[in-house]
């Protein structure tokens, strides 16, 4: 026969017994939601790093409406495209000279070795010529020049020493917002720099990752701007 006292007992027991179990049952609730908080955060975390992936060639690409400048400039590289570019401007009379940028060359270790060197800045000017801008309307900075910061400085002084207020500026897609930001760095809002773009440049903003040249472009443009915008710390070996 089980007595009340019994009963009491039995109760008393499974009180006992209980009570290990629900602080247990608390604590693995907490880690629970703990990593579910922390799996939460990485999916966003990695959501976010591919929609920038995803975006940033287009992020990349800027352009300014075309309005009256005291030149038009044509920076080093991707020779003929910039320089068509920058004839079809000038045939809309926006300007009425074509400057174009020197880039650092080795025709002087070149030329101690009796080998004629033919820069682009030379081409630069033939294809403007060929494309209608007159050869007296046509100027190449005496400067050689090694990199977009470089550029930008030897354009803003010699804006300032015509006292000139705006400028355009041709290059590649991929490379307008850098030179926007470095003009904005260094330069400021006077002289203005009106940034334009090649209208056939190939590059695409959308599937960069898809070619080889789009990918290391905007890798490359991405690395500027964080310099760029750390006070250009790194820079190009002196010439």
């Amino acid at each position: 026969m089980v007595t009340r006292l019994d009963t009491k007992r039995i109760l008393d027991f499974d009180k006992v017994s209980d009570t290990p179990s629900r602080p247990s049952a608390r604590r693995g609730m907490r880690r629970l939601y703990r990593w579910i908080i922390y799996l939460c955060a990485l999916l966003l975390f990695a959501g976010a790093c591919l929609w920038v992936f995803l975006h940033v060639g287009e992020w990349l690409v800027v352009q300014d409406p075309l309005e009256q400048a005291h030149a038009i400039v044509v920076l080093s590289g991707r020779m003929p495209e910039r320089a068509i570019e920058a004839a079809r401007i000038y045939q809309g009379s926006f300007a009425s000279q074509v400057w174009v940028s020197q880039p650092v060359s080795p025709a002087a270790q070149l030329a101690q070795m009796h080998i004629a060197f033919i820069g682009e800045d030379f081409y630069n000017q033939k294809v403007l010529m060929a494309e209608g801008v007159p050869a007296d309307a046509i100027r190449i900075f005496e400067v050689p020049i090694a990199n977009t910061q470089e550029e930008v400085d030897e354009i803003a002084s010699d804006l300032r020493r015509d006292d000139a207020h705006a400028v355009i500026i041709v290059t590649s897609k991929v490379h307008t917002r850098r030179v926007r930001l470095i003009w904005d760095r260094r330069v400021g809002g006077d002289p203005k720099a009106i940034v334009r773009y090649v209208s056939d440049d190939p590059f695409d903003a959308a599937h960069w990752w898809r070619r080889t040249q789009d990918a290391l472009d905007v890798v490359r443009e991405v690395l500027g701007i964080a310099n760029a915008r750390a006070g250009f710390p790194l820079r190009p070996e002196p010439h």
